[in-house]
């Protein structure tokens, strides 16, 4: 589990200690460094490094580093807020030592998550990882809610020898097709030690739908654990294809064309200990919460894309047909719409009933997209929202009246459209904070500045190694 109480210079009662035990035994068994991981408003992983014998320091005291990242883009460029965007100013990266661990494809290295605070001992508004903390501890302090979650990494193998920035898979064969397993059985195991070394707990790997594609799905954990899994997953997977002389892209859309990377959401409501999406007498198990849970997220949807979806790229992956879920419809099992209601195997259901959220790719920051998706559906169980009728099959079938009278919408069709969306959702810019919704607005609107003009393939060209 994450630590979910603030950072504090000085260091929290104990930490300057553990710290300072763990960086002697991560010594003795030959880490070098640290490296303090975050995700900025664009979707990009970011980190410092520091020395092993500087863990302790850097607990009690923090590493400085510029809030300008708030309002970077992809390709490194910054844009402004009315608060954010300055080269002035400090803050400081506070790593939580509950989920440091030793990075099994990276010898010589450790890895853990961090929190923004500014030089005053506060809270950093624009901090993601804070924000979901925060929004997460709220919903348990007000209603006793509490929330598992897993995020699904899809990603896309290149051969590191391909020319320039283009992509060349790695492996032949069809989707989902054993020729795959085979030729790249070795990365796999060696992917799949490494996870386990670390602690993450793998459902499945598999090859996936589009060329060189592959898919891990792995344990759920309380929100904030989960974001951080879905980054350190992604750092060993990265990690682990160099030393195999490949390349790995988690872009959305690799190609202009075809299938892209998801990273669907799953997340589950629970109250004392109960998953309230089995056992009750809603539709197919779910309790009234959980089905105005899901309601509030359907609602929310269009402006959520901005958040879960919030690269160019992004768009190039949702398109009907596709199973990207660019509806707002629900479903059991109904890979088609962008909400699908799980109820898992009879005798596991207690254990496996969630919601899936689809519209989501890597590009987003996690810890964004699970917050504001909790956001959505906490408001959706305070207004005891009504779920509609389910859709079955594809949505993309209605034609536009028999939609209208379904309520199904089409979701944003371009990165500007969700922007719109969002500027008009109190919900999810109320819980994000003026700081960071702000942040949100600026950086897509620069994101779609800088490819206004580009087609699609140069769109997928701009964004294929960038997250």
């Amino acid at each position: 589990m994450a630590t979910l109480a603030d950072p504090v210079p000085g260091g929290r009662p104990g930490d300057v200690e553990r710290a300072t035990e763990l960086a002697a035994e991560l010594a003795g068994r030959g880490v070098h460094g640290i490296v303090l991981a975050y995700v900025d408003t664009a979707g990009v992983g970011r980190v410092k490094t520091v020395p092993t014998a500087r863990l302790a320091d850097a607990v009690a005291w923090g590493v400085g580093m510029s809030p300008v990242f708030d309002t970077f883009l992809a390709d490194d460029s910054v844009v402004t807020t009315d608060v954010l965007g300055s080269p002035d100013g400090d803050l400081r990266l506070f790593p939580d030592l509950d989920r440091l661990v030793v990075l099994a494809a990276q010898p010589g290295w450790a890895w853990a998550p961090v929190d923004r605070i500014t030089q005053e001992g506060e809270r950093h508004p624009g901090c993601s990882r804070t924000f979901l903390r925060r929004t997460v501890a709220e919903a348990e302090g007000r209603s006793g809610l509490r929330f598992k979650a897993a995020i699904e990494i899809e990603w896309s193998i290149g051969l590191g020898s391909a020319p320039g920035g283009e992509f060349v898979p790695a492996v032949s064969g069809p989707a989902y097709g054993a020729t795959r397993q085979v030729e790249l059985s070795d990365y796999t195991s060696d992917l799949l030690a490494a996870l386990a070394a670390q602690g993450v707990e793998v459902d499945q790997v598999h090859p996936e739908y589009a060329a060189g594609q592959f898919e891990v799905s792995v344990g759920a954990l309380d929100p904030v654990a989960a974001a951080d899994r879905s980054v350190l997953v992604r750092q060993t997977i990265r990690a682990m294809a160099g030393r195999h002389g490949l390349r790995v892209s988690f872009a959305p859309a690799v190609s202009a064309t075809g299938v892209g990377n998801g990273g669907h959401l799953h997340l589950s409501c629970l109250r004392d200990g109960r998953n309230l999406h089995t056992g009750g007498d809603g539709r197919y198990g779910m309790t009234a919460e959980a089905e105005s849970f899901v309601a509030g997220l359907l609602a929310h949807l269009p402006a959520l894309t901005a958040v879960t979806a919030p690269s160019p790229a992004s768009y190039l992956r949702l398109r009907p047909s596709q199973w990207a879920g660019v509806f707002t419809a629900w479903g059991r099992e109904t890979r088609e719409a962008a909400l699908r209601v799980v109820t898992g195997t009879l005798g596991r259901r207690e254990r496996d009933a969630n919601l899936e959220v689809k519209p989501v790719d890597l590009a987003a920051n996690p810890y964004l997209a699970l917050g504001c998706a909790v956001a959505a559906g906490l408001d959706g169980i305070d207004s005891a929202a009504a779920l509609p009728e389910e859709i079955t099959g594809n949505p993309a079938r209605f034609g536009a009246e028999e939609a209208a009278a379904r309520g199904v919408r089409r979701l944003p069709t371009s990165l500007t459209q969700a922007v719109a969306e969002f500027r008009t959702d109190e919900v999810l810019r109320t819980a994000l904070g003026p700081v960071l919704a702000d942040a949100v607005t600026a950086v897509r609107l620069g994101e779609a500045a800088a490819v206004e003009g580009f087609d699609d393939a140069r769109v997928a060209a701009a964004y294929r190694w960038v997250y």
